[in-house]
């Protein structure tokens, strides 16, 4: 079902129409939005040529909308979706500011901790927010993108002037997922959204992609299940360090998800890692060992699992 037109109809850049960002954007088009997407590449070309189609566990829909590898011929947008991958950064964050003008939101989607300093380093704290998708999506094809499971889900705030309740932007912004079909968590507190996933995602990622085994391996191991469950307390106890109030009980309801989750999850740092495709260990590891360093807080299992995957890395084939 195609959702009614927005009351407020959005100028929205997205920045990496891969599987994550293409994903939300074309239901942001769908709704009604003007959406541009930032995309090169075969996958920018079919986008341009044949449009933006979704293939969703309710069915399939293609969207029309302007792709461009130059920001500046896209335009300033009302809300900026960063979602490329991190270790795109270098070349993906300096095309921020021909999107952004006063007034401009700039949501970040990537997996981590870092990425919100990082946006805000180029366009200002004031434009910044920070957001965890949790969606399985994969493109399948140039210009096609196929969810792989039943979620679409978006848990955001502002991180840099966090307050006793949702800011009024947050708020909007919930409104506009919402009426899109995306499921949104606002938070007054967006630090908590990302470390309460950071806190999974860096153990989990590092744990499977290590072994190089899906995570009902990993957690059926009584061995290897302890040592996840220890990186799940070191990355636990690095967030309290940072002063972010994570739930008192992360870790008891980090047990009951993991024990959820199909036996045959694979993170996406391990499928990439499988394909001989560079993975974001730096964003994810790599963080937790810096800022661990920096704060002065013990994580041995993190360390080695950093250690063992910047050798990965080097040579993924």
């Amino acid at each position: 079902m195609t959702p009614d037109r927005p009351a407020t109809r959005l100028r929205i850049a997205v920045v990496g129409a891969g599987a994550v960002g293409g994903y939300y954007g074309a239901l942001l088009a769908r709704a009604g939005h003007d959406v541009r997407f930032v995309a090169r590449g075969a996958h920018g070309d079919a986008i341009r040529r044949n449009g933006l189609t979704v293939r969703r566990f309710d069915g399939e829909f293609t969207v029309q909308a302007a792709a461009s590898p130059n920001p500046a011929e896209l335009g300033a947008a009302d809300l900026v979706l960063l979602s490329v991958k991190n270790y795109d950064n270098d070349s993906a964050l300096p095309l921020l500011p021909s999107l952004v003008r006063s007034g401009t939101t700039v949501l970040t989607l990537q997996n981590g901790v870092d990425s919100p300093d990082e946006a805000a380093a180029i366009v200002g704290r004031e434009a910044v927010l920070g957001g965890a998708a949790y969606i399985a999506t994969e493109i399948v094809g140039p210009g096609v993108i196929r969810q792989t499971g039943n979620y679409q889900r978006i848990a955001f705030g502002e991180v840099f002037a966090p307050a006793p309740r949702i800011s009024d932007r947050v708020a909007r912004l919930a409104e506009i997922l919402v009426g899109a079909g995306i499921e949104a968590l606002p938070a007054a507190d967006g630090r908590v959204q990302l470390w309460e996933k950071f806190i999974y995602l860096a153990a989990m990622s590092g744990m499977t992609a290590a072994a190089r085994q899906p995570l009902g391996v990993v957690r059926g191991d009584p061995v290897a299940r302890a040592r996840l469950f220890a990186a799940i307390r070191e990355v636990e106890a690095l967030a309290r360090a940072e002063g972010v109030p994570v739930a008192l009980d992360i870790v008891d309801r980090l047990s009951v998800f993991v024990d959820g989750v199909p036996a045959s999850m694979r993170s996406s740092l391990l499928i990439d890692l499988s394909h001989g495709r560079r993975i974001e260990v730096e964003a994810l590891q790599g963080a937790v060992v810096r800022r661990a360093a920096r704060l002065g807080v013990p994580v041995p299992v993190m360390e080695t699992l950093y250690a063992v995957l910047r050798a990965a890395a080097a040579s993924p084939a």
